[in-house]
């Protein structure tokens, strides 16, 4: 066998240690050159089988639902929308320094559509991915009973390479909430990416959580890593207003 068949066959076996086929493994010194073949068909097909199954679970995991792709999205009825930006966020180039984006709009303009596509994006690139509203994160996490069952439900909202929060700032939250919700983006400040898609600015989150003494350090750890690209002002988005009827 000449160096390249031997470092082909080597690469071989350790694509079989990669997925553990220990039985295979175990009698790799009874295998024959005409016996190479095969294996690597087997390994192949296990390769795919598992990587088939390993999306399907991701994509259940991040429950994601129903949602129009990009390809079908109307950017031109939009008056204020950065599309480069979000262009730029579906290469996922702002997972490598954990950088959070912010989508802020109007209800209607299609911010939950672009954040499930950066995320569905993700789930294809092998990232764990969360989609979650704030209102049922939030509810969820103030009812957890003691402090173990809390524990684990923060690990859970913690751990996702990308977390997308829809629809923060629709309903009003106690200072309970507020700090639930602090702790989840402290926990995951420059270690992941979260998405956020909101109707009011930042500006007006002390409405949305009256009296929590912990916005201002919560917007802080949010637009801390969100670049100027991802941040309100380019993502901050409203439709065209509707041409008047012809007479």
């Amino acid at each position: 066998m000449n160096t390249i068949a031997a470092a082909r066959v080597e690469q071989l076996k350790e694509r079989a240690k990669a997925l553990k086929l220990y039985g295979l493994i175990n009698q790799w010194e009874e295998l024959t050159e005409s016996d190479y073949e095969w294996v690597n068909k087997l390994i192949q097909w296990e390769e795919t089988q598992r990587h088939y199954r390993s999306l399907e679970r991701r994509l259940s995991s991040a429950k994601l639902g129903r949602f129009k792709m990009l390809a079908d999205f109307d950017w031109n009825w939009l008056k204020t929308c950065d599309r480069g930006a979000v262009e730029d966020l579906m290469t996922l180039a702002f997972l490598k320094d954990a950088s959070n984006a912010i989508f802020v709009g109007p209800n209607g303009v299609g911010k939950t559509t672009v954040a499930k596509n950066i995320a569905h994006t993700a789930v294809l690139k092998g990232k764990k991915v969360l989609f979650t509203t704030a209102a049922k994160m939030l509810n969820e996490l103030a009812a957890c009973d003691g402090d173990m069952a809390l524990q684990r439900r923060l690990r859970y909202y913690s751990t996702p390479d990308v977390l997308c929060i829809d629809e923060v700032g629709y309903l009003s939250y106690s200072n309970r909430h507020a700090d639930l919700l602090f702790e989840i983006i402290n926990r995951r400040y420059e270690q992941k990416s979260t998405l956020i898609t909101t109707k009011p600015p930042f500006s007006e989150w002390g409405e949305v959580f009256p009296g929590a003494a912990c916005v201002v350090s919560l917007i802080d750890r949010l637009i801390h890593h969100a670049g100027s690209r991802y941040f309100c002002e380019s993502l901050f988005w409203a439709s065209q207003p509707k041409q008047a009827a012809k007479t």
